[in-house]
Formats: structure tokens, C-alpha cells, sequence
């Protein structure tokens, strides 16, 4: 028998997971394109993530919560919602995504809505479900990419930490 232990017994890389939900009366209708769940599907794949799912659900509260919950059951990974975050009537994404979270991180919000000057406009929730973490982001493209790239960076260390890894 040999003294050596083999390789370093190192874990494997981790796949970071994420799903995309795009809440638009206009996409589900079919009279708008789903320009915003599209660009943050390819730039989450740009940053390794595997987009396992897209989904498209129509604004309110309960459209929204029931989809996060649906979406959050048994996965461990982000998932990040496109629109409904405005002051628009039907812009109810923070009130559906509040009822399910567990757990409200703030900080990953204010980061987000300090991306633009429009941000301050945001009345987007993140926070955690389960082993999830759940992002608002607004339906335009570009306010969509500007509050992701915002948080991009802590993300991984986010998902690692609800999987019960100590990163530190």
C-alpha cells in the first residue's frame, strides 16, 4: 500500500441553474415579443448558467406567486422574474414574489435599483424560497440587463450558501 491518498479529493464544479419567468399580459396575449426574459436567458448563459426553464405568466399577485412557488419546488438555483415592477396598475410582481419568499434580501434589491437613475423607480423584491434565490427584474431589455449585471457577481456565492457550502 502506498502512502500517496491519490488526486486531491476535490467536490466537483457545482452547474449553476436558473429559470427565467417573464410576467406580461402583452407576452401571454401574444401581442408583445418577450425581449427582456430573452436577453437575461442569454446573458445568465454567457455567465455559465444552464436556463433550464422559460416561462411566460400574465401580471398579478397570484399569477405571480403561484409561478415562483411552482418554479422554486425542489430546485436549487436562481430564478429571475422580468417585469410587472413599475407603478403600473397591473405592475404587481414584488406583491406576488413578497407571499412566497422566505426570507427578503434586501441588499440584492438595493444594488439593483441603484444601476440606472430609472432604477430608482423599482419596486423590485429578491430574497430566498427554499433553496432558491428569486430576483425581480423590470420588463424593459435594457433596465432588465442593467439591475443583473448589478448583482451578477455575488450570485454564485448567494446559490452556494443555499446549498449549505461555507464559501468563506
Amino acid at each position: 500500500m502506498s502512502g500517496a491518498a491519490g488526486p486531491a479529493t476535490e467536490r466537483p464544479a457545482v452547474r449553476l441553474q436558473a429559470k427565467v419567468c417573464t410576467v406580461s399580459d402583452g407576452v401571454v396575449a401574444g401581442t408583445r415579443e418577450d425581449r427582456s426574459g430573452s436577453a437575461v436567458a442569454e446573458r445568465l448563459g454567457a455567465e455559465g448558467y444552464e436556463v433550464i426553464e422559460r416561462r411566460v405568466v400574465e401580471d398579478g399577485v397570484e399569477s405571480v406567486a403561484a409561478a415562483i412557488a411552482e418554479l422554486a419546488d425542489g430546485f436549487a438555483g436562481l430564478i429571475v422574474t422580468t417585469g410587472g415592477t413599475g407603478f403600473g396598475p397591473r405592475d404587481l410582481t414584488p406583491e406576488g414574489t413578497s407571499q412566497v419568499l422566505d426570507r427578503v434580501a434586501p441588499g440584492l434589491a438595493e444594488a439593483m435599483r441603484l444601476a440606472s437613475p430609472l432604477g430608482r423607480l423599482s419596486r423590485a423584491a429578491a430574497g430566498t424560497l427554499a433553496t432558491s434565490l428569486v430576483l425581480n427584474l423590470p420588463g424593459s431589455t435594457k433596465g432588465a440587463l442593467e439591475c443583473l449585471e448589478a448583482v451578477l457577481d455575488v450570485l454564485p456565492h448567494a446559490l452556494a450558501l443555499l446549498r449549505g457550502e461555507r464559501p468563506h
